[in-house]
């Protein structure tokens, strides 16, 4: 199972009245880390958009931990939980530079849809990359 780490530094503008992270900069961040992660990978959203396909959100979970503030490096680590025919959920955890803060935990499931809207299956060349770097369904099975 592989698992991408992204970087961002806290920017004055993402913080608020009491100097810390605006909780929604959290969620921005989860982006971040998906789509590093789906490039490093290979799976380019921009060329899956071009063949008529996006992965829209349809939930998104993030639990604070630890607050983090202006000018903190962040760590955005990102893997897949799992991957079914139409739909793959991603993990994040965001972290201090040194690895030894979690601020954050949370994931983001997504649907793959055509231009229309229309639910549909991944395409067949895609979910083989996602299903790749995913856990075994057999590990998934035991740990849910």
């Amino acid at each position: 199972m592989k698992k991408n780490i992204a970087k961002v530094r806290v920017m004055y503008a993402d913080t608020d009245a009491m100097g810390i992270v605006y909780h929604t900069n959290y969620i921005k961040w989860f982006e971040i880390g998906r789509s590093e992660f789906l490039r490093e990978i290979g799976v380019l959203y921009s060329r899956m958009e071009e063949e008529g396909f996006n992965l829209p959100l349809t939930e998104v979970y993030c639990q604070y931990l630890l607050p983090a503030v202006y000018d903190q490096i962040i760590l955005i680590e990102t893997e897949i939980a799992y991957v079914n025919r139409a739909s793959l959920r991603f993990n994040y955890r965001l972290l201090d530079e040194h690895q030894e803060k979690t601020f954050v935990e949370g994931y983001s499931i997504h649907a793959c849809t055509t231009r229309e809207k229309k639910i549909v299956r991944l395409p067949k060349h895609i979910l083989e990359i996602l299903k790749a770097h995913a856990p075994s369904e057999e590990k998934t099975r035991r740990n849910s």
